[in-house]
């Protein structure tokens, strides 16, 4: 099931079902060394080269993050950088905007995990959530997260939390775990607005120790990685992710 895959993979703090955010931050940031293996290292940026991407690539393997994670052009590209190196690589799927077809996510997430990708993130669809339509936004994350899980890949629903009301968070939040998300996100980037500690605590108490929450967007500092831990994140993504591990001491 997909919350052992978590746990076995960051190290949570579950117990009964819930999540010691506490003891999670303070493990995290312990060193830059723990800090880096909760952090995706990220390049998302249409006009992201190949050698940049290789670049991001041998940074992750230098720091150790959690993972690569680029567009679904570079799949490729990132796993022959990442061969043997023991970092996977993160692909988007449905990104930014929530709009893809179902049988689109289907079709990409496969592709993209016969290429090699074992962390897919996928954008929920925004507009249908907005809507009231709860059962096409199940249905199509269930679709992407039965794909993912059947090659072996986790997969993170971004909520864009910028575009949502408060009910439209819990709505969403909950939806996306019950569809069978191994994690859910803040934000792709590319909103109006990141990740926020009142988000991250808002999607942690609704996940409780049911799944995991990443919080990405606008990520910059080591202090904006402390008060997102500290309010349940237990993934962070981040273009800035060199920087901030150096701010604990990383060379």
């Amino acid at each position: 099931m997909a919350v052992p895959t978590i746990i076995e993979q960051t190290d949570l703090e579950f117990d009964n079902g819930s999540f010691d955010s506490a003891a999670f931050s303070t493990h995290a940031l312990s060193s830059w060394q723990t800090l880096a293996a909760v952090i995706d290292h990220t390049l998302l940026k249409p006009e992201a080269t190949r050698a940049q991407v290789e670049s991001l690539c041998n940074e992750a393997i230098h720091y150790r993050f959690a993972c690569a994670m680029i567009n679904p052009i570079w799949a490729s590209t990132a796993v022959n950088a990442l061969s043997g190196s023991g970092i996977p690589v993160g692909v988007v799927i449905g990104f930014p905007l929530g709009s893809s077809l179902v049988s689109t996510l289907r079709q990409e997430a496969a592709a993209l995990a016969r290429l090699g990708a074992r962390e897919l993130d996928m954008v929920i669809p925004i507009g249908q959530l907005k809507s009231g339509n709860y059962q096409a936004v199940q249905r199509t994350i269930h679709a992407a997260a039965t794909v993912a899980h059947h090659n072996g890949a986790l997969l993170k629903v971004i909520l864009e939390t910028a575009l949502l009301s408060l009910e439209e968070k819990l709505r969403g939040a909950e939806i996306a775990i019950q569809a069978g998300a191994d994690f859910i996100k803040t934000s792709t980037g590319f909103a109006s607005g990141g990740a926020t500690p009142a988000d991250v605590a808002l999607m942690r108490g609704v996940a409780g120790g049911r799944c995991g929450v990443k919080a990405a967007g606008g990520i910059r500092t080591l202090a904006d990685v402390r008060a997102l831990l500290e309010a349940g994140a237990n993934r962070i993504g981040a273009s800035a992710s060199v920087a901030i591990v150096r701010e604990l001491g990383a060379e």
